[in-house]
């Protein structure tokens, strides 16, 4: 029975287990957008064959090679994103908006020559770009036909509650806080107090549910590159890539009960918060070739990022009784580092240019990110287990970017799509989930100023488990959309 005693705090020493990375993590740091300079965004990131933008620093660094002068830029951006949530029939919708600096840059002439047989430029370059935004928020209501706490009991099954805090330790704030209790007669099975821990089955659903998601972050690269120019027929480079990421993973789980239960239930909060911060190593190499003036092909290889990411975890649950108890129980908050190697990209492109009209361009990428793994960094944690899940749970994919833009004297107008294809196997709860990018954009260039105005939609569709016990899931259907508006300024100088 439950305790009738008023516990106010309790406050508890057990730790989070370090096995708390997943697929997700995985597929997470490893996806890319390649968000860039305004120009590069509008016409849909399509730049692989192109070249002469300081976003191709981070997708294809022989690009760097096709600049003829030196040259600054500097863009800020604001992102706006929405989700809609279905959950048993209930909808729900949220809004983020973030500020900040999408890229800088600069590129620096080492040389020229004016001898077209030979080597024409030599150009060193540095940039940052946030490669991927990682800002999601969601709302989810609903009546629920089961319980979180369901889980709790399945992943406690088996353990003895003195074993709970090194084996399950959300299991065991469940335990501390009466949302579950061991079965009368058994030590090592639960119930929870929708069946009054047992005794009374079946259990009394039809509670509210509510789950407020709020995720922030980005993956970003520092990329020191170097691009020559041969003989305006051949165009190298590479780049040193020092990627960074900064990720704050929340949620905040409620139950609410109308109904009398015996176990004199009324409400539970629980609350997850994890961070992560990493830095990462990678090369990148690539080529652009002119087989005549019009035409450019583009061929570029990424090697996988090592990262080394460090990561703060902690947990907690409140309950309140219709007894007036009150009860509140905290994992100590934990601090681990881990490893993550993420996929090699493979990419190539073709532009062609339209007389001093217009020109088109469309890229290919393929990676496989089921080739992601995981690596220990001192603690001797086996992974292997983790790296077959990424395995079997992720595969294959290819991605697509289109561009166009449209030159009217010293007005740009600009185009893009880009399909970002799926990375879930089939069988898995998001096989059909992609991305789609529209976006647009116009700028202005004169002799060594520019400005340069963009617009990017993505839009994805995914579903959310909640949690999932025995073959019973939780699961909301999400609809995400990010509006991401952005302006760059450029100089040039050294002609």
């Amino acid at each position: 029975m439950k305790k009738t005693a008023l516990i106010s705090i309790l406050i508890l020493t057990a730790i989070l287990s370090a096995s708390a990375q997943n697929v997700d993590d995985a597929l997470r740091y490893s996806r890319i957008f390649y968000n860039g300079t305004a120009r590069f965004m509008s016409m849909g990131g399509a730049f692989t064959a192109l070249g002469g933008d300081i976003s191709c620093l981070s997708q294809n660094p022989a690009g760097l090679g096709v600049f003829r002068s030196s040259e600054l830029t500097i863009t800020p951006t604001l992102i706006n994103s929405k989700s809609s949530s279905l959950f048993n029939g209930t909808k729900a919708t949220d809004y983020q908006y973030d500020f900040g600096l999408g890229q800088v840059g600069i590129v620096a002439n080492l040389m020229k020559n004016g001898d077209e047989s030979e080597l024409v430029t030599l150009n060193l370059g540095y940039s940052f770009n946030k490669t991927s935004n990682l800002n999601m928020g969601a709302v989810i209501n609903g009546t629920g036909t089961n319980s979180y706490t369901d889980y709790w009991t399945t992943i406690a099954n088996g353990y003895y509650k003195d074993e709970l805090a090194s084996n399950k330790p959300d299991a065991y704030l469940a335990w501390n806080t009466w949302l579950i209790d061991s079965l009368s007669g058994s030590s090592t099975q639960y119930g929870t107090v929708y069946s009054n821990y047992g005794d009374n089955l079946p259990s009394v659903y039809g509670q509210t549910i509510k789950r407020v998601i709020s995720n922030t972050g980005y993956t970003g690269e520092h990329a020191i590159s170097i691009g020559a120019n041969y003989s305006n027929k051949l165009f190298v480079g590479a780049t040193l890539g020092i990627s960074t990421l900064q990720y704050e993973g929340k949620y905040e789980h409620y139950e609410t009960t109308d109904a009398s239960l015996a176990s004199g239930f009324s409400n539970f909060d629980y609350l997850l918060y994890y961070k992560d911060s990493g830095t990462g190593f990678s090369l990148k190499v690539g080529g652009i070739y002119k087989p005549i003036e019009s035409l450019r092909l583009g061929f570029a290889f990424h090697s996988p990022t090592f990262y080394r990411i460090n990561e703060y975890v902690y947990d907690n649950i409140s309950t309140h009784f219709t007894d007036g108890s009150h009860y509140e129980a905290s994992n100590d908050p934990t601090r681990f580092s881990y490893g993550l190697t993420t996929p090699f990209r493979v990419m190539a492109g073709a532009a062609y240019q339209i007389g001093k009209l217009a020109l088109v361009s469309a890229d290919y990428e393929f990676t496989d990110y089921g080739s992601a793994k995981f690596y220990e960094t001192g603690d001797g944690y086996d992974y292997s287990s983790k790296n077959q899940e990424i395995k079997s749970s992720l595969g294959p994919s290819s991605n697509l970017r289109l561009g166009a833009e449209m030159r009217l004297n010293t007005l740009y107008l600009r185009g893009g799509y880009g399909y970002y294809g799926k990375s879930w196997r089939s069988g898995t709860g998001n096989e059909n989930l992609q991305y789609d990018t529209y976006s647009f954009g116009f700028g202005f260039r004169e002799q060594n100023i520019s400005a340069d105005f963009g617009f990017t939609t993505i839009g994805n569709k995914e579903n959310y488990i909640l949690y999932s016990y025995g073959t019973e899931s939780a699961v909301s259907s999400i609809n995400m959309s990010r509006n991401i508006f952005m302006v760059t300024f450029g100089y040039k100088f050294g002609y």
